[in-house]
């Protein structure tokens, strides 16, 4: 429920039905004109109706009538046709807001947009309908397409991080957003972003290296900002791909990470919060030639409070070290280091800088330092990968290219005009995913799919905040209520239904066993032209990749020593072949209606081609595929342990077997997950629930989907029981008149049938059979012959055919 103030609790205990309401469109006030307004809110979802609690997704929708004003009809101020001066308040897409109340306070009751006016000519009323944030999820869903999971045999991702993934599309976050997400020429760019909710999917970029699930959790507790990866052992390590592969020297990097040291994993089960460790290593790979490889390293030890910045692997030989007491502070941390490697053309010593954000706010910043150590020096190289590894919770992990300076302290912090609003609230991880599966439609058309996919209900509240929860919400019976609601005050009339089809004992749950899968070779693309990269310049190619193909990685650059597997391509310094030259182009890749986009950026001053030693076309696209389809397996629940289950055998006995098959879906694609669904759905519906519909009760606005209330009834239904709130529909007038009609779904079935003092008619009486006696055959068949002569088998003729 929402909380409310002394004023509207003492409205509500006296039983105020007199409301107020406040509303606002595009941000005017004006509830004087409201003449009537209607609210509703409720879980849709294709499961029987007794169930529907456990899955579903809600748009709320407001409709409002205006009236107008300053002498000026409503439809003259509103209408399509109306002036831009005043038309545009209730224009489709415009903001609305509007609160309600009693006893003179208002609560927030709906945040969302207009959908649809409609002015009638001669009257004084425009209509208008708007719907929550759901339109703010409109725009195409896409989701990326990692290798990872079934080249690991590994989940790459989940249910749970393919709706933080559309949410941050269509603008709602759960933590902050990516910095420089979209290319634009002399941009920064955002090359690696990782929000690790329920996965290591990105967005931008591509996981590379999965850590065994066993060694790891997804958890919101100790969550910097919404949901982290906690390790189950110390260092666990995952890399990502970049999306571009910026080249060293030349580029200036930021990698950042949010941890929280107050909250770990401890394998001891015990109580010290200690666990694993206390360090988080952030780390930037470098490709050089042949198989050497250089780092660049955050290294953050919050036990012996020191920062170090590494510069190839000489941990505990060269570094620079900043010291810090603030480091004990126990919270969310913002870690992040600035490498600067501009200066120089072959080789580099890098500068490099730390900021961080404590868990009080202030921020501790180092002093910018070169290195000068000649075995810190970098070569000329292409960035990798970005390497993890951590002891502790961890979310949001990014890397930027091309920002002039290291962030500001306004700018780190994501203040001013950095800032976000955090407005998505998830909920423990579900639907391990080894391939995330293709989708098609609006954001919030894939978000209700996945609802129903996992029995979890999507909803933004009455703050425009999304909330996201599984299908254990409804697990756990409550034993008190957020309300009671009785039919002496509160109540003024209800229906209660009970139907057979809410019977569930035998529950089907379809999955794709992607176990075992394997990795194979996908389509192989052999450039077959030699590019010619003028010096000082970008080039920009398509390439033709259909929507079912694999993400690819950008290639990795070959030099003169060998040809690297997969994706890869050589610069040459003449078309012939020439020198091989590293570390002069950036790659960049991305996906573009149908065509994979490959951006090259020289920064040499002599002008490359993508050639190989032997003068061919050098650049190769290889995608990966699984080498077997995923096998499709059932989980079943049902009747098989008749002493403890005593519901499922009443039920049996009573209603019969009743079945229900979920749809198959891509989404689900674990043996475990599929199993608790089918538990969960034949939990919910093992015995039939009552659905108590059209409870007319007396306003409260502080109630909301999901909260459970205290039923009780003692004239009518004759019933005294706990329901959860799965519809809510509110409609007021302007003399402050308001009904408000609940939908509730039980949470227990009430008492096992006995049928006491009843016997059951059979399911079906016994068919009557004819049978003739032997005078009856032997007056229509008088000789033997006759009876032979007729054709007729004994049955036929006993049965009394022809007699």
């Amino acid at each position: 429920m929402q909380p409310a103030d002394d004023t509207t609790a003492a409205a509500l205990s006296a039983g105020e039905r007199t409301t107020r309401h406040r509303t606002r469109l595009g941000g005017k006030d004006v509830s004087a004109q409201v003449q009537s307004w209607q609210l509703e809110r409720s879980y849709a979802t294709d499961l029987p109706a007794a169930m529907r609690a456990f899955s579903g997704s809600s748009a709320a929708q407001l409709q409002l009538q205006l009236s107008g004003a300053g002498g000026r009809t409503a439809p003259e101020l509103y209408s399509p046709w109306a002036a831009r001066a005043t038309g545009d308040v209730v224009r489709p897409g415009q903001s609305v807001v509007h609160e309600g109340g009693v006893g003179g306070a208002t609560l927030p009751a709906f945040r969302g947009t207009v959908r649809s006016r409609s002015a009638a000519s001669g009257g004084d009323a425009v209509q208008v309908t708007a719907l929550d944030g759901a339109e703010r999820l409109r725009g195409p869903a896409w989701l990326p397409k990692p290798y990872a999971g079934f080249y690991w045999n590994r989940p790459v991702s989940s249910a749970t991080w393919c709706v933080s993934e559309l949410l941050r599309q269509g603008g709602m976050y759960a933590c902050p957003p990516p910095r420089y997400p979209d290319f634009a020429d002399g941009k920064p760019l955002t090359l690696v972003y990782a929000t690790l909710h329920g996965g290591f999917s990105t967005p931008y970029g591509q996981p590379e290296v999965l850590p065994d699930p066993a060694t790891y959790t997804f958890s919101r507790e100790g969550a910097p900002h919404e949901m982290a990866l906690v390790p189950k052992q110390p260092q666990l390590r995952a890399t990502w791909f970049p999306r571009s592969r910026v080249t060293v020297p030349g580029s200036k990097l930021f990698a950042e990470v949010w941890v929280d040291n107050s909250v770990r994993y401890d394998s001891d089960s015990g109580d010290d919060g200690i666990g694993n460790g206390d360090k988080v290593v952030l780390q930037l790979d470098l490709n050089r030639n042949g198989t050497d490889v250089g780092f660049l390293k955050l290294i953050v030890n919050f036990a012996e409070r020191w920062v170090r910045i590494v510069s190839n692997d000489l941990d505990s030989v060269w570094y620079f070290e900043w010291t810090w007491p603030a480091l004990n502070q126990r919270g969310a941390w913002h870690l992040g280091f600035w490498v600067d490697t501009t200066n120089g053309t072959t080789s580099v010593h890098p500068t490099v800088q730390p900021r961080l954000t404590a868990p009080d706010g202030s921020q501790l910043i180092g002093g910018e330092a070169t290195f000068t150590n000649p075995e810190a020096l970098q070569y000329a190289s292409e960035l990798y990968q970005v390497s993890l590894f951590t002891d502790l919770p961890t979310e949001c992990l990014q890397v930027t290219s091309g920002m002039p300076a290291i962030p500001t302290a306004t700018e780190f912090s994501h203040a001013g005009a950095w800032a976000w609003t955090k407005s998505v609230e998830l909920d423990d991880v579900v639907l391990p995913l080894y391939a995330l599966p293709r989708v098609s439609g609006s954001q919030w058309e894939v978000l209700s799919q996945i609802a129903k996919a996992s029995m979890s209900t999507a909803e933004i509240d009455e703050r425009g905040l999304f909330r996201w929860r599984n299908h254990t919400r409804f697990a756990t019976r409550p034993t008190a209520p957020d309300l009671t609601l009785t039919s002496t005050r509160e109540i003024a009339s209800l229906t209660a239904t009970e139907e057979i089809d809410a019977c569930r004992n035998y529950c089907v749950q379809p999955y794709r066993d992607w176990r075992n899968a394997g990795a194979d070779t996908g389509v192989r693309t052999q450039d077959s032209v030699i590019r010619t990269l003028p010096a000082r310049s970008t080039t920009t190619v398509k390439y033709l990749l259909s929507n079912d193909e694999y993400d690819i990685s950008p290639p990795t650059t070959d030099d003169d020593s060998g040809v690297t597997g997969g994706s890869n391509v050589r610069f040459g310094t003449a078309p012939t072949g020439g020198t091989a030259v590293k570390g002069m182009v950036d790659m960049l890749i991305r996906r573009e209606d149908g065509y994979l986009v490959v951006r090259y950026t020289n920064r040499d001053t002599r002008t490359l081609y993508t050639v190989t030693t032997d003068g061919k076309p050098s650049l190769v696209l290889v995608t990966l595929k699984p080498k077997s389809d995923p096998v499709d397996r059932v989980a079943v629940a049902m009747l098989d342990d008749p002493a403890n289950d005593p519901n499922g055998v009443a039920s049996e006995k009573y209603y019969g077997r009743q079945e229900y098959t979920a749809d198959s879906t891509d989404w689900m694609q674990d043996a475990a997950s599929a199993a608790a669904l089918a538990k969960a759905m034949r939990t919910a519906g093992v015995l039939p629930v009552p659905v108590i519909g059209d409870v007319d009760v007396l306003y409260d606005p502080r109630i909301q989907l999901g909260d459970v209330v205290r039923v009780v009834d003692g004239t009518g239904a004759a019933l005294d029981t706990l329901a959860w709130v799965v519809g809510i529909r509110t409609a007021a007038t302007a003399d402050g008149g308001v009904q408000q009609t609940l939908t509730l779904r039980g949470v227990e079935p009430g008492a096992l049938p006995a049928d006491s003092g009843l016997t059951p008619d059979a399911p079906s009486s016994s068919a009557p059979v004819r049978s003739v006696t032997y005078g009856a055959v032997t007056a229509a068949y008088p000789k033997l012959s006759d009876l032979t002569a007729s054709g007729l088998t004994w049955s036929a003729v006993k049965e009394g055919a022809r007699v």
